[in-house]
């Protein structure tokens, strides 16, 4: 392992603020309105769409997105009154109010070197390494696709506003992810992998934000389901309060074959408290010992932080939901407009664990993501620290992928 690097720059704290919480940040600007909500649909519906349209016409809906490939639904405003009488239609599985979510905040940045990617397949940091076959999707603030240190293939947005990023968190996730391995900025986990920046996060009436509805970020992550480029991994830097709908999304996403890794969330509580956090809870016994927990997968890695010491960082969640812990304090990476800013979150330990999955994968194309999630978690490493709760924690390790 190569001695970490300290950058001297601007630390931007990327924590995590849950609609009222009490913490320093303030609400998304208007707040959540009462009227808009997620309609999930019983999965034998054939056309959400037709579905849609005709209780559109039936109750005075306002439609906003359909999904038809993680979630059978649509978003939609409905009148009070007529709440309870979509509640009951035959073809309704379960109504939710819809929430808002926001993001969790060349040289070698020191998580890089901690998780050992520069002693992986691609040696991350001798200017050669290069991830070409894999192609990751970075549901945020949008990217930054003129930064010269990042390989953006495409960008999709589902946000208000223009496609690129105008925030900088999802510039930044996607620095740690897959940074090319060059002469300068930094390098990711995954060098050169090909970006995707699904925008559902930022542009409102008062500007850029890290905030967005929860409808938004099912219909991202429908958006991924039927377009990824397989093989793909997919990274989800944000929180959102718990929601049976974005969870569905996000494991029936998993199912269709792309990897998942997911912020555990920055509020110092159990990210079983938090969607998609508790997703990556496999429902299932698939290790064969009889119980079902943490050590089980779906596809679905929920990430915790660490600091330089390995010790986990105080505003990490933690509990039963997390999967794997890496580093997400003080990690530099890609900024806005280009150079570098150092920042802290459950949001950048996030993309280490991506672009761990994208190294695995790049090298068994043909594994599934519950098989990714057993490969990082039988490599992961315990460094002799214990999580808030007790457990030990098991620190992301990738010089064998």
């Amino acid at each position: 392992m190569r001695k970490p690097f300290l950058l001297f720059t601007v630390v931007i704290s990327a924590v995590l603020v849950a609609c009222g919480a009490v913490l320093a940040q303030a609400r998304p600007p208007g707040g959540q309105g009462p009227e808009r909500y997620i309609v999930v649909l019983d999965e034998g519906v054939s056309d959400p769409g037709r579905a849609a349209d005709a209780m559109a016409r039936r109750y005075g809906l306002g439609v906003g997105f359909v999904y038809g490939h993680a979630l059978k639904g649509f978003s939609a405003t409905i009148p009070e009154a007529r709440l309870e009488a979509v509640r009951s239609e035959g073809r309704v599985a379960y109504v939710e109010h819809d929430g808002t979510a926001h993001a969790t905040d060349q040289t070698l940045p020191w998580g890089i070197d901690r998780v050992d990617a520069d002693v992986s397949s691609t040696q991350a940091g001798n200017g050669s390494g290069t991830i070409s076959n894999v192609n990751a999707y970075i549901i945020d603030t949008g990217i930054d696709a003129g930064h010269a240190d990042l390989n953006v293939a495409q960008d999709v947005n589902f946000a208000n506003g223009p496609s690129s990023d105008c925030h900088g968190h999802g510039t930044h996730v996607a620095g740690t992810l897959a940074a090319k391995d060059n002469a300068a900025e930094v390098v990711g986990v995954a060098p050169g992998a090909p970006l995707t920046g699904v925008k559902v996060l930022g542009n409102n009436a008062s500007g850029c934000n890290i905030y967005g509805y929860t409808s938004v970020i099912i219909k991202g992550v429908d958006w991924v389901t039927a377009n990824a480029q397989r093989p793909a991994v997919a990274n989800m830097s944000l929180d959102n309060k718990a929601s049976r709908a974005l969870d569905a999304a996000v494991r029936n996403s998993a199912a269709s074959g792309v990897f998942y890794s997911i912020a555990a969330g920055n509020v110092a509580e159990s990210a079983c408290n938090w969607s998609p956090a508790r997703a990556g809870l496999a429902k299932i016994d698939t290790n064969g010992d009889g119980v079902v927990n943490h050590n089980d997968s779906n596809g679905i890695v929920t990430t915790a932080a660490t600091n330089a010491t390995n010790q986990e960082a105080s505003f990490s969640n933690y509990g039963k939901c997390v999967d794997i812990w890496a580093p997400g304090v003080g990690i530099p990476s890609t900024l806005l407009g280009g150079g570098i800013a150092t920042r802290s979150g459950t949001s950048m330990a996030t993309p280490h664990v991506a672009g761990g999955g994208a190294l695995y994968l790049s090298a068994h194309a043909g594994s599934t993501p519950t098989a990714i999630e057993q490969a990082l978690k039988a490599a992961a490493v315990k460094p002799g620290t214990k999580s808030k709760d007790g457990r030990a924690v098991t620190l992301e390790y990738v010089g064998g992928f």
